[in-house]
Parts: structure tokens; C-alpha cells; sequence
């Protein structure tokens, strides 16, 4: 079970998030994990990334490992940033929202790709695995 919380004018399906956290926690044996999503406003986020990761400008999505027992952590997503993602990279918003959702979940599984290439190639692989299984 996922918690979300939407604190953007942005229509948030929250069913299609629980679906892809679903079956991604299923297939990697993390089925009795929980976590929360919150959808936060550029200058939020970028309140954020500014603490955390010492970068002063927004971001599409963050991730916050905690791991306390079954609760994994929290994901931050902008969907301001994901939509104009979404525009430049000429995908549509619900996919580029369902790509960055994988890539944050995969960090709370301990996925990581900014530390060496070869964990940077597992987790692409990944990301791309779960985004062309999981349909919309």
C-alpha cells in the first residue's frame, strides 16, 4: 500500500500509481513494503533539492530512502517539471510520469545510479523493463 498525497492543482490518478507500485514491489519480493508520494509545486520542491542535495533549482522527482521496517521512504514528484519533461523529451505526460514514478521506486529498492556506471546500466535496465511491462 501506497500513501499519496497531492499538494499540486495537477489531477493525480492515484490508481495508477498504486498499480505500478504494486507490481514492481511484487516482482521484486518487496510485496509487504509501503511508501509515500507526495506531488509538491516547483518552488516546494525546489525548496527541497536545495536542503538535500545542496542544488538550487527544481527537479522532476526525489527520493528518500528510510527503511523502518515494512516503510521504505518517500518520493517527491513535481508534476509542473515532469509536464515540461514530458514536452521536451516529446513523450507524452502520463508516460514520462510513469517512467520518473519507476525510477523513484527503484531508488527506495536500493537501486542507485549516480555512484558508478555499472549500477547506473542495472537500473536503466530495470527502469526499462518495468516501463515496458507495466501498461498503462
Amino acid at each position: 500500500m501506497i500513501e499519496i498525497n497531492n499538494l499540486t492543482d495537477f489531477k493525480i490518478d492515484k490508481k495508477f500509481f498504486r498499480n505500478i507500485a504494486q507490481k514492481i514491489l511484487l516482482e521484486e519480493n518487496k510485496k509487504n513494503k509501503t511508501f509515500s508520494v507526495a506531488f509538491l509545486s516547483k518552488d516546494d520542491i525546489k525548496k527541497l533539492n536545495k536542503k538535500f542535495r545542496n542544488k538550487n533549482k527544481p527537479t522532476d522527482i526525489l527520493s528518500f530512502k528510510i527503511e523502518e521496517g515494512d516503510y521504505l521512504g518517500e518520493i517527491i514528484i513535481c508534476p509542473e517539471i515532469v509536464k515540461e519533461n514530458a514536452k521536451t523529451n516529446k513523450e507524452s505526460f502520463k508516460n514520462e510520469m510513469k517512467n520518473i514514478f519507476i525510477h523513484g521506486v527503484l531508488h527506495l529498492l536500493d537501486y542507485e545510479h549516480e555512484k558508478s556506471r555499472k549500477e547506473a546500466k542495472i537500473m536503466e535496465e530495470k527502469q526499462q523493463y518495468y516501463f515496458k511491462k507495466i501498461k498503462n
